[in-house]
């Protein structure tokens, strides 16, 4: 009788004990490459490239998605606008190496107010504000609560407005406060492990995932269990959030450009891309075909472009999707992504 409760605190303590010691593994294998700043009462972490002598474009803030870092961002754009702009590649709150700050840290407006204080931290007056996915909520906020800061708004494959349901089952549990301690803490990681693989693949689906992501974006920095309860919490805020800040985004008048795909299986484009689009007066829309959820790293020289635009140089971001198209639909896979990871759950 006494032996089954033995033996489930013996493996209790087990799983307490791997998630600790894996959490320690990886935070080693991929260490802090930023620097903590306070921001008012925590601190947030960032990786600032500073303005380069003869810089052609402005300061651009580059806002990392869910799950994400900003490994994920950094690897995308910082070698491919090296040398011509100031960059800002930003943990978000309690993600990465980012202290989570208050409850106000678990909505995109809060969120936002703490990337413009580092913004202050670091002397940058204004810039370009760049948000992937859940990062595009993000700048979307930015932009409106922040106007005097944003030179201009580059959305790519956004999480912007509201959507019909709710989101994954593990985020709803691992967000609630005593259910979501344990959870993290014996489940997710081990099981995020196993999936990593087949996560990250069907995120670039139907593009093919760049062969050292794993090591460069550093995608398993969210198992640890901080990290994962912090993803959970932004996800489930997410929908309510967006349904009452998304009929204020009329409000926003920076230049914008909204990058995304036609195949984008985790954020729909109809709704999201298509309605911020409809939303902005004069926003561009560039939509790419044969394209993911992913134009940071599929299509990197149409994000390239359209920063350029931003900054008042004559591009034409349709020619350039184009281009991306004729590249990008020989690689496109026909199999579809093994597992939903969509934001969108009916």
């Amino acid at each position: 009788m006494v032996i089954l409760p033995l033996a489930i605190i013996g493996i209790v303590a087990l799983a307490f004990g791997f998630t600790a010691w894996k959490a320690k593994a990886i935070e080693m294998e991929f260490p802090n490459t930023g620097e903590l700043i306070d921001v008012g009462g925590f601190r947030l972490n960032s990786l600032h490239v500073p303005k380069p002598p003869g810089a052609d474009l402005p300061a651009v803030v580059f806002i990392h998605g869910a799950s994400g870092n900003l490994r994920d961002q950094e690897t995308a754009f910082r070698r491919a606008l090296d040398g011509r702009a100031e960059m800002l590649f930003v943990d978000r709150p309690g993600h990465g190496y980012s202290e989570r700050g208050g409850s106000e840290n678990g909505f995109p407006d809060g969120q936002a107010d703490a990337i413009a204080r580092l913004m202050e931290k670091r002397g940058i007056g204004k810039a370009v504000i760049a948000g992937h996915s859940f990062g595009g909520a993000i700048a979307a906020s930015f932009a409106l609560f922040h106007p005097e800061k944003t030179a201009g708004l580059l959305l790519l494959s956004p999480a912007t407005h509201p959507w019909p349901g709710g989101v994954d089952w593990y985020y709803d549990i691992a967000a609630k406060p005593w259910i979501g301690w344990l959870f993290t803490r014996l489940f997710s990681l081990p099981a995020g492990l196993m999936l990593m693989e087949k996560a990250t693949r069907a995120v670039f689906h139907p593009n093919p995932r760049p062969e050292k992501y794993l090591q460069e974006g550093a995608p398993a920095l969210v198992l640890r269990p901080e990290n994962f309860r912090s993803n959970a919490v932004d996800c489930v805020n997410l929908n309510a959030y967006l349904r009452r800040t998304a009929l204020r985004y009329r409000e926003i008048g920076a230049p914008t450009v909204i990058v995304t795909g036609d195949s984008d299986a985790i954020v729909s484009a109809e709704i999201h891309s298509h309605g911020f689009a409809n939303a902005v007066a004069g926003s561009e829309l560039v939509v790419i075909r044969h394209l993911g959820h992913k134009p940071d790293y599929m299509a990197t020289d149409v994000v390239i472009a359209a920063i350029e635009k931003l900054a008042g140089l004559p591009r034409d971001l349709e020619a350039a999707a184009h281009m991306a198209e004729a590249r990008l639909m020989p690689q496109a896979e026909d199999a579809p992504p093994e597992l939903d990871l969509s934001i969108e759950k009916t």
